[in-house]
């Protein structure tokens, strides 16, 4: 553990935190293979070249469902049955929530009898999200509800027994391996009742060179956010890579649908961290984050094998990207 760390000044939260970083951390890169989780990306600094990477031209993801949320805005309202009855709006990773404020506009405007239920992990991320929302959409009925997706869920349900709408965007499933994303859909299910809807965003599988462009751009912007992560190691875990002696590497399977990312080192070499000391083979990897690609039928299968039925998929205009809507059975 990091020596240096002030405990009079961290929180207890902020501690636990830190321990659990670590401790994957050291699990992960002595595991065989050896792998990261990319959910250690977004530092401050990773953020910042998360955003660079979404404004990539190469990186089609987040422009092909703001395209739907922003011209197909009736056609989702309609799907998920917005002017039936009363609703609950859950976003799971609500972020800034910048496609779904499109939707909740067109509700507000057609005055749909519904409350927005945003949740994520940060705080302060649901903080900014409330008050921004306060003063573009006034008359937004919101609860914003900080913490992991599946205990807010729960919390959701106490707070409103009405029937849940639920959102889960940006392709999300899609960095879980296909095993994972089941097991999510069939705990997802069990937080639901029937007549619930889930709207689910998947990026298809297509043109295998626009996929692995969008994860190895020329930029090396991609590669940089990789990296990042061995910086955040080095700052926070006391430890001592030589960034420059790994290197990005990106692949894509078009059969399997899985675009996987690694880093690679580029010699022998022995990294400590804190008090611990990792070996590194010459053209050893390390498994950062894969991005699973889908084709619709793949998609309804999830669907059913979950208690879900499909109801419809919505695409943008190049047909690269759908947000399904599934129907709790």
């Amino acid at each position: 553990m990091d020596q240096n760390i002030n405990m009079e000044t961290i929180s207890c939260a902020d501690y636990e935190a830190h321990q659990k970083f670590e401790k994957e951390v050291i699990h992960g890169l002595k595991d065989n293979p050896k792998h990261l989780f990319s959910k250690y990306f977004y530092d401050q600094k990773g953020d910042v070249l998360f955003q660079q990477i979404m404004n990539m031209p190469e990186y089609y993801l987040t422009g092909c469902e703001l395209e739907i949320f922003t011209d197909k805005k009736e056609e989702i309202a309609q799907a998920i049955k917005a002017f039936d009855t009363p609703f609950d709006l859950v976003e799971l990773g609500a972020g800034d929530a910048t496609k779904s404020s499109h939707l909740l506009e067109y509700l507000v405007d057609w005055k749909a009898d519904f409350t927005y239920m945003p949740i994520d992990i940060s705080g302060n991320i649901i903080s900014v999200l409330q008050e921004r929302l306060s003063k573009e959409i006034p008359t937004l009925d919101l609860i914003g509800l900080n913490g992991e997706y599946f205990e807010m869920l729960d919390k959701a349900n106490s707070i409103s027994s009405r029937r849940k709408v639920i959102l889960f965007l940006g392709g999300n499933i899609g960095n879980m391996e296909v095993e994972e994303a089941y097991q999510f859909c069939s705990e997802l299910r069990k937080k639901l009742n029937p007549g619930d809807i889930l709207l689910i965003g998947f990026d298809l599988k297509k043109d295998p060179d626009i996929i692995l462009s969008a994860y190895n751009d020329k930029a090396g912007i991609t590669a940089a956010f990789n990296l990042n992560l061995l910086e955040r190691i080095n700052s926070e875990l006391d430890a001592r890579f030589d960034i420059s002696k790994f290197k990005h590497y990106q692949t894509y399977d078009p059969l399997s649908g899985a675009c996987r990312s690694y880093l690679i080192s580029l010699e022998e070499q022995h990294v400590r961290i804190g008090n611990q000391f990792i070996d590194f083979k010459e053209n050893e990897a390390i498994y950062m984050e894969i991005s699973q690609k889908y084709a619709p039928e793949e998609t309804d299968g999830m669907a059913l094998k979950n208690g879900f039925q499909p109801v419809k998929y919505i695409a943008d205009p190049k047909g690269w990207f759908i947000d399904a809507i599934w129907k709790v059975v």
